[in-house]
């Protein structure tokens, strides 16, 4: 039987970091292991408690990775709670898969690198893979006994951008990447298509970014992503972009954009690739900054 893009395995795909992208079939090997921790990250809060896979447990965008004060990620002793509350060490691998194509697991997984949590995978295809190949689901919570989990202090200064940052890449053209939809990158709509106008005053783009909608990497299909000559041919034939880019992504609130940083982070070999997590929220309502149509 020949197999089609989206069958490839991992290994076939010429990734720059195969490693960091594991299958559903090894999910399925490694339910079981100790050294193993399998993390679901949705946008729709209900999904995990509707059905998970069996030893999986939940970390929560907003409950779990963001301060309920500020708008900023939690810090290093709310990190080492969250990692020892679902019995992590610095040795466990978690993997992370959820809904919306991995939207919220590459989000989960770009915040754990903020703490440096480099063991730590993301499963190709998410919740709709697993879901198309029929695997076992549960409705129930596992429950790991706890850790004392030591993290690092959060660095912010490798992957992370802010809009002074932004700035400068404005004054010096660099490489920025929008990946919302083109009818958002116009100034169309001030949100994502079937979702409802989520703060942003104005809609357009940061001048000069390059649109790429987050979506062109995945096959839609099952969610899986595509090779990397099919992404080189996207991100670097056909908008120029280059391995030693100093590259900004951004989307709407950094989830989208997530994505996109593990994209060219990890399986294009990029070599300096931050998320502007503040993105179209923050930036769409700041005053006297530029904005294109």
């Amino acid at each position: 039987m020949k197999k089609t893009q989206s069958t490839i395995d991992i290994a076939e795909r010429g990734y720059a970091h195969p490693e960091v992208l594991v299958s559903t079939d090894w999910v399925a090997e490694h339910m079981n292991d100790p050294k193993v921790r399998i993390i679901e990250s949705n946008e729709d809060p209900l999904l995990y408690h509707a059905q998970h896979i069996p030893v999986a447990v939940e970390v929560d965008w907003t409950r779990d990775l963001n301060q309920h004060v500020i708008r900023d990620y939690l810090d290093k002793k709310g990190f080492e709670r969250l990692m020892s509350h679902i019995g992590v060490t610095r040795d466990t691998t978690c993997v992370f898969y959820g809904d919306k194509s991995n939207w919220w697991a590459a989000y989960a997984f770009w915040i754990f690198q903020l703490f440096g949590h480099t063991h730590a995978r993301i499963m190709d295809g998410g919740s709709l893979k697993w879901g198309l190949e029929k695997r076992p689901a549960s409705q129930e919570v596992p429950h790991y006994k706890a850790t004392q989990y030591k993290a690092p202090p959060r660095d912010d200064t490798k992957i992370r951008a802010f809009r002074q940052q932004v700035m400068v890449h404005i004054d010096a053209h660099r490489p920025l990447v929008d990946v919302r939809s083109p009818e958002e990158f116009s100034g169309e709509r001030l949100h994502m298509p079937g979702y409802p106008n989520e703060g942003a005053l104005r809609g357009g783009h940061i001048p000069g970014a390059k649109s790429i909608p987050w979506g062109m990497a995945i096959h839609p299909e099952d969610g899986t992503f595509k090779t990397a000559d099919e992404l080189r041919q996207i991100y670097m034939a056909d908008n120029g972009l280059k391995l030693d880019d100093d590259v900004i992504a951004y989307c709407r609130i950094g989830e989208r954009s997530s994505h996109t940083w593990f994209v060219l982070t990890y399986l294009l070999g990029f070599q300096k690739v931050r998320n502007y997590d503040g993105s179209w929220t923050e930036w769409g309502n700041l005053v006297d900054v530029p904005i294109e149509r």
